[in-house]
């Protein structure tokens, strides 16, 4: 399998494969023109993807004259994704905001079992997305400096604070549970209408997967973020992203989560994300 990550412009005739030497996805985003991206993994030996289509349209929305459609791009796609078979690639698809469509691909790293079972430690900082609705490869350059400082702290995400409250994570979305620990109810911040909102976040593909499971085993849904005084309070935390699944988070600053532990909701909320991976992971042509 090979190991670097590799380019392409996606264009209506043809991919056209860049050099463009990076180490990482972001690396790349970097280089390129300005605009939206979405990144995601594969499932089934680069063949399924889990809620594509969900991915394609957010990437496609803002911009009104994409130069690539979504099919020819499904095509490309799983062309380009050969040499990363029989193994999982990670992906990532950026929009410029004049229409131009470039992919991204490397071979899966997936986490450590230890991260799930053990849970990981995150801080909070007052960074915010200027436009939380859409995921701009903006934000990745704004972000840097608070990139460069958990990886050297060894801090798993930083969570975006605004108003004293956490909305999401800065690479992901981020729950928690209510005081009564094994029962919930299980709380995130809400996302409103465009232009009414005070806590706005984005929009992540596996925060809906996730509320509809959780919807689905009966539990008790609450919009409403989590302010920084209640810390000591609630007996569960987790963070979701589409390349990651649900990471449970035993730390928030210096403040232990719970018993210090992934919690009972946690758990089984990732147990059924697994299992509605298998099964509705959709493919890409």
């Amino acid at each position: 399998m090979k190991t670097m990550i590799q380019t392409w412009q996606i264009t209506r005739t043809q991919s056209v494969k860049l050099d463009m030497p990076a180490a990482t996805l972001d690396e790349v985003t970097r280089q390129l023109p300005g605009g939206f991206y979405s990144t995601f993994r594969t499932f089934d030996e680069c063949t399924r993807v889990l809620r594509l289509n969900a991915h394609l349209t957010r990437l496609y929305q803002p911009v009104p004259m994409p130069e690539v459609d979504a099919l020819l791009l499904r095509r490309q796609l799983l062309a380009l994704l050969e040499p990363y078979r029989p193994g999982e690639a990670r992906v990532r698809v950026v929009m410029t905001m004049k229409g131009q469509v470039y992919l991204a691909a490397e071979p899966l790293k997936p986490l450590p079992r230890e991260v799930y079972e053990n849970g990981v430690r995150v801080e909070t900082t007052d960074l915010h997305r200027r436009q939380p609705r859409l995921k701009s490869t903006g934000f990745i350059g704004r972000s840097d400096a608070e990139r460069k400082h958990i990886a050297e702290e060894g801090i798993f995400e930083a969570l975006l604070v605004k108003g004293g409250q956490i909305l999401e994570g800065m690479t992901s979305n981020f729950f928690y549970v209510g005081q009564a620990a094994g029962k919930g109810p299980l709380k995130t911040a809400k996302v409103p209408y465009l232009g009414t909102a005070r806590e706005n976040i984005l929009l992540g593909i596996t925060r809906e997967t996730v509320l509809e499971i959780a919807r689905g085993i009966g539990l008790e849904i609450k919009y409403q973020p989590l302010k920084l005084d209640q810390l000591e309070m609630i007996p569960e935390a987790f963070i979701t992203s589409s390349t990651r699944g649900i990471v449970p988070v035993i730390q928030i600053d210096q403040v232990t989560i719970g018993e210090g532990i992934p919690g009972s909701i946690t758990r089984q909320l990732s147990e059924s994300y697994n299992s509605y991976v298998i099964e509705n992971a959709e493919r890409i042509l």
